[in-house]
């Protein structure tokens, strides 16, 4: 009996001292802090029980003895990553009537927690989960909040709410008919620990419905994020005050209509009048980048999407990918590419805060690639400088869901969550598909482009 305790001990203070706060010193690497001014060259970052303690240079800022210094040299080093639209519960699949059937029963101790973990080594350390059911959401929330599991700090909403759910999703959409309901089902929401309403469909609700789950979400200090897909949508949210609306939309459409424009101008100069900025996340580049995945799907063959599964659900979605050029899901998305642009240019035009966000987890779009894949494309195909796209990554994201004190630079008294990667992401932003160095808190789950296996 002793010596079994003994044997537990042992295995639990492994566990601990792996995530242990350790003083550390990132040194050498060139400093892009995500205040969008001038990088800061040979950067000093010290860090201690998890917190960035002082940045400087190598020039004016000496490292304390006992701290660990991990040399950065020949990389530039960011704040995390923010996915600012995940979806934690799916994870590429194809048939989502299958998957939403097959699987909830797993969501919670297995598919969710594999997303986190996948986005936490591509370098993202905060995600928002927008849907899915409400006790798998806090559950796997808490258990990275208590470091049971590894992943990026999760915002999450929890099931949409909507006029009327489909069928077949109940336990992810809910719906609401009347003020009343609309009341209770946020204050439900609220309860459990949710940090976003998601609206959607709210041009179906009645004007006094949709208002009175922005009132109260905003009452509970929760912010609402709401579907951009139709025009009446996006014009409903404007007069309800959503805080951020979600996707490009509007299927085909070339652009979006004048009269949305002129709302959405008038709503970014109302400013701090009206709450602060209007955010707006496109997500992109799943519509972007089809094509080119039908003309080469060789990039569905990686492994990285793996992590956390067990083979039946590896073999699920390996077998509903098969033929990616011929997904239902997508078969109008030919059509939508070329729209994009022009879109993301009137979004910017109308003074918008966007935001990175990818849609990541519909079919054929895995947590592991997405979010460098939407940043990406926003500086190589739609005119988005590198600084401004990583702003749309840290800074700002954090700004939105009320947390800059705590996440989004890399500046003192913030949490440790920095990522580092080999080469000039100003020039070549796709360098970010390979972050050689991800720390969250303090804990460095990756290094040298190794995963540490051991601080999962």
């Amino acid at each position: 009996m002793h010596l079994r305790i003994l044997s537990i001990s042992i295995v639990l203070f492994s566990f601990f001292s792996n995530l242990a706060f350790a003083d550390t010193a990132l040194v050498g690497g060139r400093l892009i802090d995500g205040f969008g001014h001038q990088p800061i060259a040979n950067s000093v970052i010290l860090i201690k029980d998890g917190l960035i303690e002082k940045v400087g240079s190598v020039d004016t800022l000496q490292v304390p003895q006992g701290y660990k210094v991990v040399s950065t040299e020949g990389m530039d080093v960011l704040p995390g990553l923010w996915e600012s639209h995940a979806h934690l519960m799916i994870n590429g699949h194809a048939d989502y009537e299958h998957w939403d059937k097959t699987y909830p029963e797993r969501f919670a101790d297995e598919i969710m927690p594999s997303s986190a973990v996948q986005l936490l080594l591509a370098g993202v350390t905060s995600a928002r989960d927008l849907g899915a059911p409400l006790e798998a959401s806090i559950s796997v929330k808490s258990r990275i909040e208590s470091g049971e599991i590894p992943g990026p700090r999760l915002f999450v909403s929890g099931p949409f709410i909507q006029a009327e759910p489909y069928p077949g999703t109940e336990i992810f959409r809910w719906g609401v008919k009347n003020k009343r309901e609309a009341e209770n089902k946020v204050n439900e929401l609220a309860d459990a620990g949710v940090d976003i309403i998601k609206l959607i469909d709210h041009d179906k609700m009645t004007l006094e419905t949709a208002q009175a789950v922005v009132d109260q979400a905003h009452k509970r200090g929760l912010i609402v994020v709401a579907h951009s897909h139709r025009p009446d949508e996006i014009r409903r949210g404007i007069a309800i005050g959503v805080d951020n609306f979600e996707h490009t939309g509007l299927t085909t459409a070339p652009e979006y209509p004048e009269d949305i424009m002129t709302l959405l101008k008038e709503r970014t100069a109302k400013g701090r009048v009206a709450g602060g900025p209007l955010f707006w996340t496109p997500t992109v580049e799943g519509l972007w980048n089809y094509e080119s995945t039908v003309a080469n799907p060789e990039k569905l063959d990686t492994t990285c999407w793996h992590r956390g599964l067990k083979q039946d659900i590896i073999d699920d979605i390996a077998a509903s990918i098969q033929n990616v050029g011929q997904l239902d899901y997508m078969q109008l998305t030919p059509l939508r590419k070329p729209t994009l642009k022009r879109k993301i240019q009137q979004l910017k035009e109308a003074g918008l805060v966007l935001l990175i966000g990818t849609d990541s987890g519909i079919p054929a779009k895995f947590h592991c690639q997405s979010t460098w894949n939407e940043m990406a494309i926003w500086v190589e195909q739609m005119n988005m400088t590198p600084m401004d796209t990583i702003r749309a990554a840290t800074y700002w994201p954090s700004v939105l869901m009320k947390v800059n004190d705590k996440v989004g630079t890399v500046s003192e008294g913030k949490y440790a969550d920095i990522i580092a990667v080999k080469g000039d992401v100003l020039r070549y932003i796709n360098l970010l598909q390979n972050v050689d160095l991800v720390m969250k808190n303090g804990v460095v789950y990756k290094q040298n482009g190794q995963v540490i296996e051991s601080a999962l």
